[in-house]
């Protein structure tokens, strides 16, 4: 599986437990570490930790063990590394603090409202 697909992957289990405003970076270009970051937020430290944990059971099911995971106990900011692919989960507060996506605004962004129901249908 490719980086584009495993993100897509990511995006999907995030969209089933309702991640707010996806938004992809596609970093490859800038970055030598990841070729992209997927940037969402919760509204609660719960819901923040049930997007990240949902993420870290189906991508493990799918096959792919996260290289490191930070933050899942205090819900405000888990980060959860699948090397070519990073994600954010944000608490609304942090996400607007951080403002990560202002900090890569030189790279490619792809909006993920939802991903499309083919995508959810092949897992």
């Amino acid at each position: 599986m490719d980086s584009f697909e495993k993100m897509k992957l990511c995006a999907g289990f995030a969209s089933d437990m309702k991640a707010q405003n996806m938004v992809v970076l596609d970093v490859k270009e800038q970055s030598a570490f990841t070729s992209y970051f997927i940037i969402c937020s919760g509204a609660s430290t719960r819901q923040v930790q049930a997007v990240a944990e949902n993420v870290e059971l189906m991508m493990k099911k799918a096959g792919f063990r996260a290289r490191g995971s930070e933050g899942m106990k205090n819900g405000r900011w888990i980060l959860l590394d699948y090397d070519d692919v990073i994600m954010h989960v944000f608490h609304e507060e942090e996400r607007a603090f951080y403002d990560l996506e202002n900090l890569w605004q030189h790279c490619p962004r792809i909006a993920f409202d939802d991903v499309p129901v083919s995508e959810k249908n092949k897992r």
